[in-house]
Order: structure tokens, then C-alpha cells, then sequence
């Protein structure tokens, strides 16, 4: 499965509303994982197992949770038993199918 998640505290006092401090635990927690995973400015996609990645997850959600009052979580799962790679393969798809449409124009 594949799962983007967002994780942030709010109530951190911050002035500024910055939470990269909250987020750098949480991070830190998916790349000890050694599960597949990639952190873009918005969000974080691991692969794996249901159990191992929902337990990455929870742990980063942990992480985040002394930075502030209280902690968001947004999370989006795909779920496509007997898949596997899928965290470039889906990229590598949509850049083959751009080529294509590309080279018909």
C-alpha cells in the first residue's frame, strides 16, 4: 500500500506558525523506517505493509505530538494488494503516458 500523510502540531506558540521542528521528528521516524518513502513540501508517501506502515505512522504521529496542544493528521491511502515498487512505478506510468500524449501533438 501506499500511504500520503501530513503531520503538524498546532498550539505551538510560534510566532511565525512554523512547525519544522515537529516535522523533522516526524520525518526522521518514516527514513528510520527503512520502509520505501519520499517527503515533498506538502507530504510525506511511504510504501509497505498495512501493519508496518500504519505503525510509521502512529510513531511519527508520536513525534509530533510534544511540538504543540494538539496534532493534525491528513492521510490518503492506496491500497492495490500484490503491488509492490509502486512509489516510482506510478510516477514512471504518468511520465511514459506525458510522452506519449507529447509525441502525438
Amino acid at each position: 500500500m501506499l500511504v500520503a500523510f501530513s503531520v503538524a502540531p498546532s498550539g505551538t506558540g510560534n510566532a511565525d506558525g512554523s512547525v519544522h521542528d515537529a516535522v523533522a521528528a516526524a520525518v526522521r521516524v518514516v527514513r528510520d523506517s527503512g520502509l520505501p518513502h519520499r517527503t515533498t513540501s506538502m507530504f510525506t508517501e511511504i510504501e509497505g505493509e498495512w501493519d508496518e506502515v500504519f505503525d510509521v505512522v502512529r510513531r511519527a504521529t508520536e513525534a509530533v505530538q510534544p511540538y504543540g496542544s494538539r496534532v493534525g493528521l491528513v492521510l490518503k491511502a492506496d491500497i492495490r494488494p500484490g503491488y509492490s515498487g509502486e512509489l516510482d512505478g506510478k510516477i514512471d506510468r504518468l511520465e511514459s503516458a506525458i510522452e506519449r500524449q507529447d509525441d502525438t501533438d
